[in-house]
Order: C-alpha cells, then structure tokens, then sequence
C-alpha cells in the first residue's frame, strides 16, 4: 500500500469481462468506491495497485485524506 493509504481497510472485487478485468475497490472508512479496467494478462497484483493508486488520487481530491 501506498503511504497514505497505509492502516486503511480496502476491498478489492475483480470482474472479468471479455478480454478485460473490471476492478472496484473501496475506502471502507469513507464509503469511497472507485473503478479501473485492465487486460486479463495484467495480473491481479498490478491491478490491484493501480486501482489504489487511483482510489488515493480520488481520496486526495474530495480532502478525504491529506
């Protein structure tokens, strides 16, 4: 996890959809829920942190964490 997101519980769900992988995850502490979409080749590990990083990126920009 990154630093700031670091103590925070984070769900993750995985949806394969054709030739993609469609991930939610989400900021159980502020009910924030973000989705990203990927190749089925990308592995889970690489798209669980890109949609992290992109889940920090949204909690930044609504001042939910600084």
């Amino acid at each position: 996890m990154t630093e700031k997101m670091n103590g925070r519980e984070v769900i993750f769900e995985f949806f394969p959809v054709g030739g993609i992988i469609r991930v939610m995850a989400m900021d159980v502490a502020t009910m924030t829920e973000i989705s990203i979409q990927g190749p089925v080749n990308a592995g889970e590990s690489v798209l669980q942190k890109n949609a992290l990083m992109r889940l920090e990126y949204v909690l930044k920009k609504e001042g939910k964490i600084i």
